[in-house]
């Protein structure tokens, strides 16, 4: 037997526990434990194979890398009922992760190396820095490691931390 009562108290119920003070819910993500690389779109055609390796509190992690197109978040708006969307452009980069078992405020030693569009060898870069702490779902969501760099024709670079500050809001209507 159906209890329509009961299905719509169940229900509400499932709405009104969804409606808790705006910024108090996390996301369940899990934060990956990589070094995050992109080759610049200046440099990127010039690049055929990357090898990367990583050194932080006496450990090192080394392999060889795919490169996979990049590409950047074009804004499509928001509408009236509030639902925002964006779409990925290819840019010209190329992208590629190192996972790693560990990642810590520790100092990060990484070098880059590899093989060039026409077979020659690329120049060894290396880079230590320290990875940046952020808090991009707030500080209430716990703290978020990365370590983010770009590789163009004058070496490895670190890429700045996102901003703290949460999810985007729709406009008013």
């Amino acid at each position: 037997m159906h209890k329509p009562g009961l299905l719509v108290a169940a229900v509400a119920a499932a709405l009104v526990s969804g409606c808790e003070p705006a910024g108090t819910a996390c996301p369940a993500i899990a934060q990956a434990t990589s070094v995050a690389l992109t080759v610049t779109a200046g440099y990127a055609p010039k690049v055929a194979a990357l090898h990367l390796r990583a050194c932080q509190d006496g450990t090192c992690k080394e392999a060889d890398v795919e490169l996979r197109p990049g590409s950047t978040s074009v804004d499509q708006g928001c509408t009236a009922e509030g639902a925002c969307s964006a779409t990925a452009s290819p840019d010209g980069t190329k992208v590629a992760a190192l996972m790693l078992e560990t990642l810590t405020e520790s100092p990060l030693v990484v070098t880059a190396s590899g093989t060039a569009s026409d077979g020659t060898t690329l120049p060894a870069r290396t880079l230590e820095f320290r990875p940046q702490a952020s808090y991009p779902f707030g500080e209430q969501c716990g703290k978020f490691l990365s370590a983010s760099l770009t590789l163009d024709g004058d070496g490895l670079h670190q890429q700045q931390a996102p901003k703290s500050g949460g999810a985007r809001k729709a406009p008013a209507g």
